[in-house]
């Protein structure tokens, strides 16, 4: 019964794409698929509407309408009875010639059509960083796995060797009970992970709208060593923490926002104050009407005007100071916003560097952990065979080597995915920030 969860797995790795897949592929998929992503598209396309509609208070304003009447008078007098019929035809043209307020609303319609554009490269910048990690923590799951099999195969001899000892009676059976702890424990630790797995194949296709091909796993130590040690030197040496937290500052996509809201907010005390300014307007109309009576056209009238219109705004109760009031304390809303994303996104740079440089370290530590794990391993079998040592060290030691092998691999994952969080943190991150992970990406043994 435990093989069904990795049997499912397997099946949604694997199928129905035979070639393997790499994260540009696989984020490919994604903006094609993701319905957070596409519904970011969506309000992109209906923000970029504000502009015309604001526009529209200055453009012309031409509207035309008619009517047509008939009455009916029945009388009990002698020849009471009379019927009459008008009928007309209005069109009326209005073209704003000063309009302080609408003149603004324009203004901050262009900086309405800004944000909604840093919103979508904001959604950009978050289907990537969803898409690799979605990806990575597949692979993980996977590497996982391939681990726990490897531990499992090795308790598998250490239980048959303590067993055979057991019965030659060169160990006691608590040698045996131990290996067989051991072993229960790693068959229920491989259950959890291919559930695990299972879980994360299922995050994958949410995002991508259908079960993912097999994915391209890390390539070898020495191969990633050689591609990733020009990055970390890239990242400390040209641009260091405090440089980044400056390009934060500029670049950030939530300051940018931040800042046009900011730009909205201190226009919006000037359209308030518009309130109190006068419009004026240059009209043009035209009539045509028809008066009849009992079927005998008595009069066709034909009006002409043109001329322009004035308004100027004496009181209207305290109303537009009030605006201008409110509007006064927006903008120092959008002020302390703006303070506040100007400060996250220097934090989160700050951090992203951090532990993109602490995850470079990790790596070349946890690889001297598992090295040096391994020849611990190797003396305590030896140890075992002169008598100094027993078989539940030799359960501790491979445990040991697996447990640095594990976190190994998910600070190599940590590692490309703090890169891509420091490249989001200052507003540069883009899709071809994936062909360098890409590069250190080789198809899996199952996709051949």
């Amino acid at each position: 019964m435990q093989f069904k969860p990795l049997i499912l797995a397997l099946s949604l790795a694997f199928s129905p794409v035979v070639h393997a897949a790499n994260l540009g592929d696989i984020y490919r998929e994604a903006q094609a698929n993701d319905t957070q992503y596409a519904a970011a598209r969506a309000a992109y396309q209906a923000g970029l509407e504000a502009l015309p509609q604001a526009r529209s208070a200055l453009l012309p304003n031409v509207n035309a309408d008619g009517n047509a009447r008939y009455n009916d008078v029945r009388t009990s007098l002698p020849n009471g009875d009379t019927s009459s019929g008008n009928s007309a035809i209005d069109l009326n043209a209005t073209q704003p010639l000063y309009n302080k307020a609408s003149s603004v609303q324009v203004q901050q319609a262009e900086e309405q059509v800004k944000i909604v554009t840093k919103q979508l490269e904001l959604a950009e910048q978050d289907l990537i960083l969803r898409t690799a990690k979605a990806y990575f923590d597949v692979l993980q799951a996977q590497d996982n796995i391939g681990l726990n099999r490897a531990q499992k195969a090795a308790i598998t001899e250490e239980l048959a060797a303590a067993k055979r000892n057991f019965e030659v009676g060169t160990a006691t059976i608590i040698d045996t009970q131990e290996a067989q702890a051991r072993y229960d424990l790693t068959i229920a630790q491989e259950i959890a992970e291919e559930n695990l797995l299972n879980i994360r194949l299922h995050a994958l296709e949410r995002i991508i709208g259908k079960p993912p091909a097999a994915l391209d796993t890390l390539a070898d130590q020495a191969e990633q060593a050689a591609l990733i040690d020009p990055i970390i030197r890239k990242l400390s040496e040209a641009h260091p923490i405090e440089e980044w937290a400056t390009r934060a500052e500029e670049g950030n996509l939530n300051v940018a926002i931040q800042r046009y809201n900011k730009t909205i907010a201190d226009e919006q005390i000037e359209l308030s104050r518009a309130g109190h300014y006068p419009t004026l307007n240059a009209v043009a109309s035209y009539r045509y009407g028809r008066n009849q009576s009992l079927g005998i056209t008595l009069a066709d009238i034909n009006t002409a005007l043109v001329g322009v219109e004035f308004n100027l705004p004496i009181y209207q109760g305290g109303l537009v100071d009030s605006r201008v009031r409110q509007a006064v304390a927006n903008q120092e809303k959008a002020r302390q916003d703006l303070n506040t994303a100007l400060r996250d996104a220097t934090l989160n740079a700050r951090q992203a560097y951090l532990n993109v440089t602490s995850a470079d370290a990790q790596v070349h530590a946890l690889e001297r952990t598992v090295a040096s794990t391994q020849l611990q391993l190797e003396s305590t079998r030896l140890g075992v065979q002169v008598g100094v040592r027993t078989s539940l060290d030799v359960l501790n030691a491979q445990q040991q080597v697996f447990s640095a092998q594990q976190r190994l691999a998910a600070a190599r994952y940590d590692f490309f995915l703090s890169s891509l969080s420091l490249k989001a943190a200052v507003g540069t991150l883009t899709a071809d920030d994936l062909t360098t992970v890409d590069q250190v990406l080789r198809p899996s043994t199952a996709a051949k």
